[in-house]
Protein backbone atom coordinates (compact mmCIF):
# COMPACT_ATOMS: atom_id res chain seq x y z
CA UNK A 1 0.00 0.00 0.00
CA UNK A 2 1.21 3.80 -0.95
CA UNK A 3 2.02 5.79 1.60
CA UNK A 4 -0.02 8.76 2.09
CA UNK A 5 1.33 12.62 1.69
CA UNK A 6 0.10 15.34 4.25
CA UNK A 7 -0.35 18.18 2.48
CA UNK A 8 3.26 19.89 3.58
CA UNK A 9 5.01 16.92 1.72
CA UNK A 10 3.02 17.52 -1.26
CA UNK A 11 3.29 21.35 -0.96
CA UNK A 12 7.34 21.14 -0.36
CA UNK A 13 7.46 18.70 -3.52
CA UNK A 14 5.54 20.97 -5.51
CA UNK A 15 7.46 24.03 -4.38
CA UNK A 16 10.84 21.95 -5.20
CA UNK A 17 9.76 21.28 -8.56
CA UNK A 18 8.81 24.81 -9.66
CA UNK A 19 12.16 25.95 -8.40
CA UNK A 20 13.67 22.43 -10.46
CA UNK A 21 11.57 24.11 -13.43
CA UNK A 22 13.19 27.16 -13.02
CA UNK A 23 16.62 26.50 -13.06
CA UNK A 24 16.38 24.10 -16.08
CA UNK A 25 17.08 21.06 -14.13
CA UNK A 26 16.21 17.82 -15.51
CA UNK A 27 13.82 15.46 -13.27
CA UNK A 28 13.19 12.12 -13.96
CA UNK A 29 12.20 11.33 -17.33
CA UNK A 30 8.66 10.93 -17.43
CA UNK A 31 6.42 10.76 -21.02
CA UNK A 32 3.30 12.91 -20.45
CA UNK A 33 0.71 13.13 -23.82
CA UNK A 34 -0.85 16.33 -24.76
CA UNK A 35 -4.05 14.95 -23.82
CA UNK A 36 -3.22 14.61 -20.05
CA UNK A 37 -1.69 17.88 -19.85
CA UNK A 38 -4.78 19.23 -20.63
CA UNK A 39 -7.06 16.72 -18.51
CA UNK A 40 -4.70 18.03 -15.36
CA UNK A 41 -6.09 21.37 -16.49
CA UNK A 42 -9.54 20.86 -16.51
CA UNK A 43 -9.06 18.34 -13.66
CA UNK A 44 -8.13 21.47 -11.57
CA UNK A 45 -11.14 24.21 -12.77
CA UNK A 46 -8.80 26.41 -13.95
CA UNK A 47 -8.47 28.43 -17.75
CA UNK A 48 -5.26 27.38 -19.66
CA UNK A 49 -4.59 31.47 -18.37
CA UNK A 50 -4.88 30.64 -14.89
CA UNK A 51 -3.09 27.31 -14.99
CA UNK A 52 -0.18 28.64 -16.54
CA UNK A 53 0.33 30.99 -13.86
CA UNK A 54 0.08 28.08 -11.70
CA UNK A 55 2.62 26.48 -13.51
CA UNK A 56 4.71 29.96 -13.78
CA UNK A 57 5.00 29.56 -17.24
CA UNK A 58 3.24 31.65 -20.66
CA UNK A 59 -0.42 30.72 -21.63
CA UNK A 60 1.22 29.92 -25.01
CA UNK A 61 3.79 27.15 -23.78
CA UNK A 62 0.99 25.55 -22.19
CA UNK A 63 -1.19 25.77 -25.29
CA UNK A 64 1.70 23.81 -27.29
CA UNK A 65 1.96 21.49 -24.81
CA UNK A 66 -1.80 20.76 -24.63
CA UNK A 67 -2.07 20.37 -28.62
CA UNK A 68 1.39 18.42 -28.60
CA UNK A 69 3.83 20.87 -30.42
CA UNK A 70 6.16 21.11 -27.43
CA UNK A 71 6.73 18.85 -24.84
CA UNK A 72 6.59 19.68 -20.95
CA UNK A 73 10.39 19.40 -19.13
CA UNK A 74 10.80 16.88 -16.63
CA UNK A 75 10.16 19.41 -13.65
CA UNK A 76 7.10 20.56 -15.28
CA UNK A 77 5.64 16.95 -16.16
CA UNK A 78 5.70 16.56 -12.26
CA UNK A 79 4.01 19.48 -11.46
CA UNK A 80 1.15 18.35 -13.88
CA UNK A 81 1.30 14.96 -12.70
CA UNK A 82 0.64 16.43 -8.86
CA UNK A 83 -1.93 18.79 -10.85
CA UNK A 84 -3.72 15.50 -11.98
CA UNK A 85 -3.89 13.84 -8.69
CA UNK A 86 -3.97 16.71 -5.98
CA UNK A 87 -5.44 19.35 -8.40
CA UNK A 88 -6.76 21.16 -5.13
CA UNK A 89 -2.97 21.59 -4.38
CA UNK A 90 -2.57 23.60 -7.79
CA UNK A 91 -5.26 25.73 -6.96
CA UNK A 92 -4.30 26.41 -3.51
CA UNK A 93 -0.67 27.29 -4.87
CA UNK A 94 -2.46 29.52 -7.37
CA UNK A 95 -4.08 31.43 -4.33
CA UNK A 96 -0.76 31.62 -2.77
CA UNK A 97 1.31 32.77 -5.41
CA UNK A 98 -1.55 35.70 -5.92
CA UNK A 99 -1.40 36.62 -2.29
CA UNK A 100 2.29 36.92 -2.37
CA UNK A 101 1.88 39.46 -5.31
CA UNK A 102 -0.99 41.65 -3.69
CA UNK A 103 1.54 42.37 -1.06
CA UNK A 104 4.61 42.34 -2.55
Amino acid sequence: MAKEITGEELGNKLLQSVKEMQAGKAARVTQIAANEVAAARLKTGLSQILFAQALQISPRTLQEWEQGRRKPSGAAKALIQIAFRHPEVIREGLKVNKSLHRTA
